[in-house]
Parts: C-alpha cells; structure tokens; sequence
C-alpha cells in the first residue's frame, strides 16, 4: 500500500483495495458494498447496533445517516437508546479518569471501557423519562416496542438524537431486548403504579411488512448479540437478506451468534444464497467511521463522473 500526505479517506480505502487481503481488503470490500447498498433505491437498509456504539463515538455517525435517508431500519439494543437519550437529556459521557473502579463507584461513576458516565446524569435521565412515560400513559395504555420509541421520540426535540431523527424521518426503531437497559428499568418501575404495557410481539408485525414490502434487504451489523440476530431472523420469511455487512471482535470458535460468520447465516436462510456478504474483525468504533467516510466519498465520486 502506498500512503501519503493529504490523502483522502477514500484514497487510503483504495490503497487498502489494491491490497486486497486480510483486513485491508475485508474493509475496502465493505466500503465498496456500503456505498453500493445505501445508494440503492430499491434496497431496504437495516442498521443493527449492539455494544457501545453511542457512547463509544458513533452517535452522531448513526443519526447521520439516519437524517441523510440512508438507513430505512434500526434495530438497537436498549443501552444504545439509552445512551442517547442520556445525552438528549443534557448528560454527557466523559474520559481520562485515573480511579479504581471501587473510587469511581463511591464517586457516582460508572465504566464502559474507558468511558466513564456520572450517576447524575442518570439522575435527571430518571426525571426526565419518567415526566415522557406520564405524558404517553395519559393516552396510550398499550404499545408495541416501535410505537413506544416512536412516542419518546415525539417528546424530545435534540436534533443531534438518534430517536429523534429516526421519528422525523419515519425510521422505525425495533429494540427487542429494550426491558434489559436503564430506560427498561424506569418503564418496569413506572408500570408499578402506571398503566403501560408493551408488547413485544406487536412488533414483528410491522417488520414483517417491512421485510415482505421490501424488493431487496441489506443489514449493517454492529457488534452482534440480539439485535444482530433480529435483524438477520426476521428475513427468514423471504429466504434472508440479499447482502450484509458485519463489524464485529467476537469470535467463532463458541459458536455464539455474535461471533458467527456471515456465511453460516446462509444455512438458516437468514442470508440468500448469492448473498453479498463481508466480515471486517475489528473494534466497530475505528472501523464504521472509516468505512461511513469512504462510502459516502465513493458515491460522491460516482455521482461525479456520471456528470
């Protein structure tokens, strides 16, 4: 690979093409299937993001592309909306704290990682969902998962939200395992004395029309886990995904979900045969941005030489 000064994001990305293996070439394959799936028209583009991908960075990357029409679904655990409303709320996530975690703990902090998040901002968090929950209890009694993430996203006006774009945009939200995160534990905590039940179930309706009403399926996974898997199972009812991309730093050898190859999707007809598929082992907050930026600078570059 030959690099050099003043390099675009797009010009290493093709350097790492003309490479070809490994890891280089794994990134440049998804870079190139990127910017072809989000150009699409007749492509429905899921986004399924598991780990710490809002606090990691990657917020305003989703909601991005969320506001630019190209993810049409996202499918989050509830950590990651959680985070985001976090922030929508006026919280932050913080960095460079030297503490031992039993400091950080009699300090009001807790770790991801090396991120650090206040218990204060939790505070106002819990304030504020609790006031969102009252006002959508006083006309709603019953919801599925998407309709009550579309509901919170009625109630906040933070542009930079990833579930605030989503509504405006009419991008629906499905977070199946939303009950195992903070805002699940305000919700079950409000149930206690409120009348607000989910159901689940309610969901798989309206993604099932998605998947059904979509001429070709494509999914971008983050991080593995459940939302990986509800992604890629709900396209089971027409045969799986026409193409997938997978950034992950789970491995295989288990057997889990999260570390399992693309490929191995295709046995469960959760993937097509002929199915595009790319893998990238990697930490998802190094390699999206990058792939995100070369893809958008490849449609660019396309768009230009088509005038």
């Amino acid at each position: 690979m030959k690099i050099g000064p003043g390099m675009t994001t797009l010009q290493l990305m093709e350097e790492m093409g003309k490479s070809g293996v490994l890891g280089a070439g794994r990134l440049y394959r998804a870079t190139e299937l990127l910017a072809e799936l989000i150009s699409d028209e007749e492509t429905t583009v899921f986004l399924s993001i598991a780990g710490p991908m809002v606090p990691g960075g990657l917020r305003k990357i989703i909601r991005d592309l969320v506001a630019g029409g190209h993810v049409d679904v996202i499918i989050s655990s509830g950590a990651n909306l959680t985070h985001d409303l976090l922030e929508s709320f006026g919280g932050s996530h913080y960095r460079e704290h030297n503490e031992t975690d039993e400091q950080l703990c009699q300090m009001g902090m807790g770790r991801i990682g090396d991120i650090y998040t206040k218990s204060e901002d939790f505070e106002v968090f819990e304030k504020k969902i609790n006031t969102i929950l009252t006002e959508i209890a006083e006309n709603e009694n019953q919801l599925n998962i998407r309709q009550f993430l579309t509901e919170i996203g009625n109630h906040i006006q933070d542009p930079e939200s990833i579930i605030h774009t989503a509504t405006e945009k009419n991008v629906p939200i499905f977070a199946p395992g939303i009950i195992d995160c903070m805002l699940g534990l305000q919700l079950w905590m409000f149930t206690q004395e409120n009348q607000l039940t989910l159901d689940a179930a309610g969901d798989m309706s309206e993604l099932s029309d998605i998947v059904y009403g979509s001429k070709k399926v494509a999914t971008i996974i983050l991080g593995g886990g459940l939302p990986k898997h509800y992604a890629l199972a709900s396209n089971i009812l027409t045969g799986g995904v026409d193409a997938a991309i997978q950034v992950t730093l789970d491995r295989s050898e288990a057997g889990s979900l999260s570390g399992a190859p693309l490929e191995e999707a295709k046995s469960w007809a959760k993937a097509k045969c002929g199915s595009k598929l790319v893998t990238v082992i990697g930490d998802a907050t190094i390699i999206f941005p990058m792939m995100v930026a070369g893809a958008l600078d490849l449609i660019n570059k396309n768009d230009s030489i088509g005038d």
